[in-house]
């Protein structure tokens, strides 16, 4: 009676390990999962930011042509404030 208690201990501690076995796998399984995502996450965030670079270095462009225009406006609002003021003399 006593060998068939042992095997039953040993049956038990089997699939007591068997269980922590699967147990683990699953923890595995979503910790690589988590981080999958987070590595989806964080290559998301660094595309982002690129394109706001872009985005940002496009702007700079941008606003330097409308500073040359505006310079080039002023300066042309310069000569016929000059001209208006010879035709007012004449």
């Amino acid at each position: 009676a006593g060998c068939g208690q042992g095997k039953m201990a040993a049956g038990g501690a089997a699939d007591a390990q068997g269980r922590f076995g699967h147990s683990v796998k699953g923890l595995l399984t979503e910790k690589v999962t988590s981080c999958g995502t987070d590595v989806i996450a964080l290559t998301k965030q660094v595309l982002k930011g690129s394109r706001s670079a872009e985005l940002l270095g496009q702007a700079a462009r941008n606003m330097v042509m409308q500073e040359d225009a505006i310079l080039h406006s002023e300066d042309s609002l310069r000569k016929m404030a000059i001209i208006t003021t010879h035709l007012q003399y004449q």
